[in-house]
């Protein structure tokens, strides 16, 4: 009919977004997508670099490896580390948030109770990921922030592995 618009098609999500998978009960685990997969072992020599202290190698290859797969979680989560260490908290909260971030969203749409154990190997780094967000927040004094990121952390692993809980209030926070 001239003059009606077609409803556009529902919103998918990119086939190279991370993606979730149930494990049992309410809990899930992190899916990365090939272009992640495939990069494998270019994050094992970065792992390498810096075990030998190579931090500015290791920066640049993982700011290359960023560049062709942004959904590379740990990518951000090293990047994290490496700025953190450094003293730089703005640029740690940054790809701290990034590697957050990306984990959060492919939680998207799961019930309330769903958790994201940081037991299982997949989820580890988003885990990691969100305790320097909190620290970071925390150093930068956004208590409010660094709240409800713990929050949500939490309430995807209630056994609050990594001490979140303990990270504001030494913080801090109550």
């Amino acid at each position: 009919m001239p003059g009606k618009r077609k409803k556009p098609p529902p919103r998918r999500r990119a086939a190279s977004a991370i993606r979730v998978r149930p494990t049992g009960g309410t809990g899930y685990e992190l899916v990365f997508p090939a272009s992640v997969r495939q990069r494998a072992e270019d994050m094992e020599e970065v792992r390498s670099m810096l075990a030998a202290g190579e931090i500015e190698i290791a920066v640049d290859e993982l700011r290359w490896l960023l560049e062709g797969c942004r959904h590379l979680l740990e990518a951000h989560k090293l990047l994290g580390d490496i700025a953190f260490a450094a003293g730089d908290f703005e640029l740690a909260r940054a790809h701290f948030g990034s590697a957050f971030q990306l984990g959060a969203d492919a939680m998207a749409g799961r019930p309330p109770d769903a958790t994201l154990p940081h037991a299982r190997p997949a989820n580890r780094a988003f885990h990691e990921a969100g305790k320097g967000l909190v620290e970071s927040l925390l150093k930068l004094r956004r208590l409010e922030t660094a709240q409800r990121v713990a929050r949500q952390l939490c309430a995807l692993d209630p056994a609050d592995p990594l001490g979140v809980q303990q990270s504001l209030k030494a913080g801090g926070c109550r």
